[in-house]
């Protein structure tokens, strides 16, 4: 039965792959949430265009790999604060071992809570960290509404911000990244996806056509991320999507022969501010 409340399709369709990802014998990570969120929206909105059925999982189940290894490092690390901008239907307050004293954050809309909270709550799911869902929108006055629920600007952060730039025009994107680094006391690491191709007006979004990384990049946005975030002060390393696929055996390697070094139009990215120690996590092997 379809929801009355339902998230974003992209959010829907992020759940499916994951949930693809989880019922594999060799998973990279396990997420059985997933499924009731598919369950509780409905088969129709749940599932992607069939397009997209294939490559989907592949770049979903990549980049939630790396960013839980990310994030287990820098908390392993001594940060106890993280924060998930855009966090969709993502259920890593739940599936992490997180270490003690760990407080979560998670923004996103109130109409994307609204269905997440429920679904969550029927199955008696309990987070293994502080969780503190925020319903607000990007564009209002999040800074505030995320300290007021508890963020201290000067303890370090881990920030991530998994597939949400796409949904954000160029400056409302540079406005995020300034309010992320007034928050970010010295130690704190930012970790996101780029692809300077999908960042378009936000009434592309609905399209789907960001998934495929279609389009004409944005002339305010370099092809690779480091020098975009360097003016928001931080110093970035970023990874190849295709070379961590490989990597993570979820494509073959001879992918990697049809691509030049450093080509990629997408990456994952892990950021530290300059003359800090890098948390970053090394490629897997």
């Amino acid at each position: 039965m379809t929801s009355s409340r339902s998230p974003g399709t992209t959010a829907l369709w992020v759940a499916w792959a994951r949930a693809v990802e989880h019922r594999r014998p060799d998973r990279l990570f396990h997420d059985d949430h997933a499924a009731a969120f598919l369950t509780a929206a409905g088969a129709e909105a749940s599932t992607p265009p069939a397009e997209f059925c294939a490559a989907l999982p592949v770049a979903v189940a990549t980049r939630t790999a790396f960013f839980d290894e990310h994030l287990r490092s820098v908390t392993v690390g001594g940060i106890r604060q993280v924060v998930l901008l855009g966090a969709g239907l993502d259920t890593r307050a739940f599936r992490l071992p997180w270490p003690d004293g760990t407080s979560l954050y998670e923004l996103d809309t109130p109409e994307l809570l609204a269905f997440k909270e429920p679904v969550l709550a029927s199955r008696g799911a309990a987070a293994t960290c502080r969780r503190t869902p925020l319903a607000i929108d990007l564009t209002d006055d999040w800074p505030a509404a995320l300290c007021a629920a508890g963020l201290d600007p000067a303890r370090p952060v881990a920030w991530l911000a998994e597939g949400l730039l796409p949904y954000l025009e160029v400056e409302v994107a540079d406005r995020l990244l300034t309010a992320v680094g007034r928050l970010s006391a010295p130690d704190s690491t930012l970790a996101l996806t780029y692809n300077p191709e999908a960042m378009r007006a936000v009434a592309d979004a609905p399209s789907g056509r960001h998934l495929a990384g279609v389009g004409v990049a944005h002339p305010a946005l370099p092809g690779r991320p480091e020098p975009w975030l360097a003016r928001h002060g931080w110093q970035a390393h970023a990874h190849d999507i295709i070379e961590q696929a490989v990597a993570h055996h979820r494509i073959p390697a001879a992918a990697m022969a049809h691509t030049s070094p450093g080509s990629s139009a997408s990456w994952l990215v892990t950021a530290t501010i300059p003359g800090q120690q890098s948390h970053h996590p090394p490629p897997p092997r």
